[in-house]
């Protein structure tokens, strides 16, 4: 029964990455025992950041990636982001760096959260996921949230 429970929760894991040939893939032991060693491995926080843990003049030692939609990166987005949809960030893999620290954001952190996923287990250890996406980024005050969030309370 255990083993049924995994399984079933290893396909909808990969059917969410949009690895649709599921049933070929989940018999691959190399692809388990990665996705295991990533689970043993990974911080509680999956490597989440804050917005007010960067400090405005950090945002340049990031490649930021929007990992939304055209449309969405095309109203607004993070200054210096570059637009990868996070259903290609596997198959566009060569446009992110091994060497330098690579900040992930969506909307709200779900999608680039799965994209994340999807590059440590390929064996990129630099990869952040945004906390909140682009909507918390921009309520707690965008490449100022660190300075708002470390300013004096006003009474």
């Amino acid at each position: 029964m255990k083993h049924i429970s995994l399984h079933r929760s290893l396909m909808a894991g990969l059917l969410a990455l949009g690895l649709h040939a599921a049933p070929a893939v989940a018999q691959d032991k190399a692809v388990m025992e990665a996705m295991a060693s990533y689970l043993d491995f990974v911080d509680y926080g999956g490597a989440t950041i804050f917005p007010e843990q960067i400090p405005r003049d950090d945002w340049n030692k990031f490649v930021v990636i929007d990992a939304r939609d055209a449309d969405q990166f095309t109203k607004e987005h993070i200054p210096n982001a570059i637009h990868l949809e996070w259903r290609r960030v596997l198959a566009e893999s060569e446009r992110i760096p091994k060497d330098k620290p690579v900040l992930l954001y969506c909307n709200t952190g779900s999608l680039s959260a799965q994209a994340g996923f999807a590059l440590r287990v390929a064996g990129y250890e630099n990869v952040r996921i945004l906390q909140g996406g682009f909507a918390e980024w921009k309520a707690k005050g965008g490449l100022d949230a660190a300075s708002k969030a470390a300013a004096p309370v006003k009474h």
